[in-house]
């Protein structure tokens, strides 16, 4: 803190941007708050404000400002493009004032979003474990995990989306802070190591909660590590800590496995395509910001717990079923504000009169929506009974009127203006209300009093902060003014005066103002904390509404385009008849196809052709088994659907290839994770693995995927590929089977059907696919030309009847003994020393035992040895 008489203005600014690590220091200077030299040019280059010069000992710095009541919106806009904002605040003293700097806003404790989504502030600590926490101020939500590995934490982090990551400080140095950074665009800090120390966040953990918190809720050290650091972090800047009064550990095993690459395949809420449609903007039917936020959760973690998921579709069913009370339930949530943020801001000290107001409408709310529940007997007898049963009413109702006794209607946001309180709530300020309205009267008739007394037309009496309150008489009547009138400014067209009786009644209505505003301070300070420590049931209420806001969601979208309730069970198989994607049918006339997965049938290989639709058959698959673990209906005739742990894929690597890693690199390091990942109660989906690499290695690949897949993991697998060789599969696998996307071919023209059929088809319509997407006409022409070429020296040389002169050789893959031969066109048997070298080498590989990886490295190898 410095004192203005000290230093100059600037000088004072940079001092305070010296003492903070944070980007941007805005400091309060009367009724703004400015910034000045690199800030000034920053934030003028960001916020549009305009630039002026402030001169400080000869030298002419940069300066913007905003006014003081309106710098939320400008912080806001700051905080959530990255920067990290001191504020610092102006202090009256003896000697002038001083400012210090009160919080440091952060991406992840910003409290005055206007983002409806979660905010979290999320730290990683690696260890024996690694551990998770993830803290949002604006709701009070506090998570805590541990992880086996980096790649988890990962995946936990683009599952919450947190808007910052402390990383803790063995993740530093490594690629996890670049690797977090690109996977979730969160701002990255550094915060300091020694709130990481296990004895210090052990004691940061005990003050915020209680003594024996980690004891009582078995968390590991790392993850005891992490929640302490994420709590020092907030208080160190400033932030709401108060906010959070209970702390929810979870296990990832809780939910559904879902590691990033799979949410963005899968496009639950992020498009892979600029401007595309994800499953979360389809389903989201939601009235309120609470019932939005908890949607995207619940799609980003379905669950695994069958009673659970039974509750929500008891739910979902009866919401389905009354439509009257699903409407009433709808319209009366349209009125509902944000309670987990708005107990958030009361705890935090910062909430004005309107979010007090806006606390007392929504649970104004819950009478009528139990009057809607009890009058549709399907809701009555359902869970959505029970969810708005098990909050305190008593203890709602008591909130609610303590706010509607105290406050009026529409009071002012800030208590400075007043007014804020009804006649009736405090008997010592209605004395003060009823003495200022007392003064207010005679000075609003003065002026009709004097006018009449000294008979002059032009009187007025009027007050401004130079002159006060004060008589006004146009010069023409000026002399009329009476000896007890003292003149205090002419002006060129009348003359000001005050008296001593106006004098004396200005001084008692800035006393009664000033002694009326202190008490407002008070009592709202008071009211303002009854919420704040009624804080838990606020956010249990609004946990409860937003559940609410979530189920009519998907009920909504359940009738409004013919889903049904899926048949959950804890066993393996899954049976979908007529099952559609649930986005794709939003904007075409969709061709509904079946799957199914059981003892006998667990490992589908899909062919067919390009842009026939094999990629949308196994997403909606995965999509309808992810939609019934999160108790929602799901697009089909129906289904029966055995609960998995996980949902893997590999489909697309376009982001990457961004990054600069390859097509194959990628396939790779995908394909590995989920070798590694999935267990025998995980849905797998690959599509065309190996395509990245030589033909030969890319069925080799697959061909070696597919059996580990099939005899070790026993996943569910949905595999699509073009290499048509792999369709043998079915004949040496028990479990495998073949399906194929139709096609019609008629006189030349060949239609894609888009209806998935038993069997495997034999050609991939390559050049038909090129005709579709617009290649130009005599480029097709020559395709087909060259195509029937091809196929038929390859029907001569399957006679025997001809092939190329010389020593040419002709590498033969036979696939139901998994090895390589080779044959020159002359038929003979010659080969080059490496390539007689790989092949013996290859002779001895048994790619039923060889890991994947393994195998992908020798065949590396080999191929090495033989270029």
């Amino acid at each position: 803190m410095v004192p203005v008489s000290d230093q100059s203005i600037v000088e004072e600014y940079l001092a305070l941007a010296r003492d903070t690590d944070a980007d941007l220091v805005a400091m309060q200077v009367g009724d703004f708050y400015e910034f000045f030299a690199d800030g000034a040019e920053l934030v003028a280059d960001e916020l549009d404000l305009k630039v002026s010069q402030k001169s400080s000992h000869g030298s002419n710095y940069p300066m913007a400002g905003v006014p003081v009541g309106e710098l939320t919106p400008y912080l806001r806009q700051l905080v959530e493009r990255g920067y990290r904002v001191a504020v610092a605040d102006q202090h009256e003293v003896e000697d002038g004032h001083e400012r210090r700097v009160e919080r440091v806003v952060t991406p992840g404790t910003l409290l005055e979003t206007t983002d409806a989504d979660a905010q979290y502030l999320a730290t990683v600590v690696d260890g024996e474990r690694i551990g998770v926490a993830l803290a949002d101020v604006t709701t009070g939500r506090f998570h805590v995990t541990d992880v086996e590995t980096v790649d988890d934490a990962l995946a936990e982090l683009y599952r919450f989306d947190p808007a910052e990551v402390l990383p803790g400080p063995e993740l530093r140095d490594g690629g996890f802070a670049r690797r977090a950074e690109e996977r979730t665009g969160a701002t990255l800090t550094l915060h300091d190591a020694a709130a990481f120390a296990p004895g210090r966040a052990s004691h940061t953990l005990k003050e915020q909660f209680s003594a024996s918190v980690a004891d009582t809720l078995g968390l590991s050290e790392e993850a005891v590590r992490a929640a302490g650091a994420a709590l020092d972090y907030v208080a160190e800047t400033g932030g709401a800590l108060g906010a959070f009064s209970r702390i929810r550990p979870y296990h990832t095993s809780d939910a559904v496995a879902l590691d990033a690459t799979t949410q963005r395949n899968l496009e639950l809420v992020e498009s892979m395509g600029e401007g595309g449609a994800t499953l979360f903007d389809t389903l989201d039917h939601t009235e309120t910001a609470a019932g939005g936020r908890l949607l995207r959760e619940w799609l980003c973690r379905p669950r695994g717990d069958l009673a659970e998921l039974e509750r929500r579709a008891d739910a979902v069913a009866a919401l389905a079923d009354a439509a009257l009370g699903r409407e009433g339930i709808r319209e009366t949530l349209d009125g509902a504000y944000d309670l987990e943020r708005l107990a958030s801001r009361a705890v935090h000290g910062s909430a004005d009169a309107t979010d007090l107001q806006r606390i007392r409408e929504t649970l104004a709310l819950l009478p009528e929506l139990d009057e809607t529940v009890a009058a549709a007997p399907a809701l009555a007898e359902s869970p959505v009974a029970d969810l708005l049963g098990e909050l305190d009413a008593e203890r709602v109702a008591a909130i609610e009127a303590e706010i509607g006794d105290a406050l009026v209607a529409d009071p002012p946001s800030s208590t400075a203006a007043g007014g804020l309180f009804r006649k009736g709530y405090d008997d010592e300020l209605d004395e003060l209300i009823e003495r200022h309205e007392e003064v207010r009267e005679w000075l609003d008739g003065l002026a009709a009093r004097e006018k009449e007394r000294l008979n002059i037309t032009h009187l007025q009496v009027d007050r401004n902060k130079t002159d006060g309150y004060y008589i006004q008489i146009g010069k023409s009547e000026a002399e009329k003014a009476p000896d007890e009138y003292r003149e205090v400014k002419t002006l060129k067209n009348s003359r000001r005066f005050v008296t001593e009786e106006l004098e004396t009644k200005e001084r008692e209505i800035l006393r009664i103002e000033e002694e009326r505003s202190e008490l407002e301070r008070e009592l709202f300070a008071e009211l303002r904390g009854t919420v704040a420590d009624a804080a838990p049931l606020l956010r249990e209420t609004g946990s409860a509404l937003a559940e609410l806001d979530t189920l009519c969601s998907l009920a909504t979208h359940a009738v409004e385009n013919r889903w049904v309730r899926p048949e959950l069970h804890a066993g393996d198989g899954l049976d979908i008849r007529a099952g559609r994607h649930p986005v794709v049918e939003q904007t075409v006339e969709f061709v509904p196809n079946d799957v199914r997965f059981d003892e006998e049938r667990g490992f589908l290989v899909v062919t067919g052709p390009n842009m026939s639709g094999k990629s949308t058959y196994m997403r909606q698959t995965a999509l309808i088994v992810l939609l019934a673990q999160i108790g929602s209906f799901v697009p089909a005739d129906s289904a029966a659907v055995g609960l998995v742990d996980g949902i893997y894929t590999r489909v697309g690597a376009l982001d990457e290839l961004a990054q600069g890693r390859s097509t194959f690199m990628v396939e790779m390091a995908e394909l590995s994770n989920i070798l590694h990942s999935a267990s025998e109660d995980s849905l797998v989906i690959l599509d065309e693995v190996g395509r990245g690499t030589a033909t030969y290695d890319g069925i080799s690949i697959a061909w070696a995927a597919t059996e580990y897949l099939h005899n070790e993991v026993r996943a569910e697998t949905l595999f699509a590929t073009h290499y048509h060789e792999l369709t043998s599969l079915a004949d040496h696998l028990p479990r495998v089977a073949n399906v194929h996307v139709a096609v019609d071919e008629r006189g030349g023209d060949v239609t894609f059907l888009r209806t998935v059929e038993d069997g495997a088809t034999d050609r991939s319509y390559g050049v038909h696919v090129a005709d579709l997407a617009g290649v130009p006409e005599p480029v097709v022409d020559r395709a087909d030309e060259v195509l029937e070429r091809l196929r038929a020296e390859k029907a001569i040389e399957a006679r025997g009847a001809g092939g190329r002169s010389g020593d040419t050789k002709q590498a033969v893959f036979d696939l139901g003994s998994g090895q390589f031969g080779s044959a020159s066109a002359d038929g003979g048997d010659e080969l080059d020393p490496a390539a007689e070298s790989v092949l013996e080498e290859l002779e001895d590989v048994d790619v039923n035992e060889l890991p994947p990886v393994e195998l992908m490295a020798k065949v590396q190898q080999w191929q090495e040895e033989l270029e």
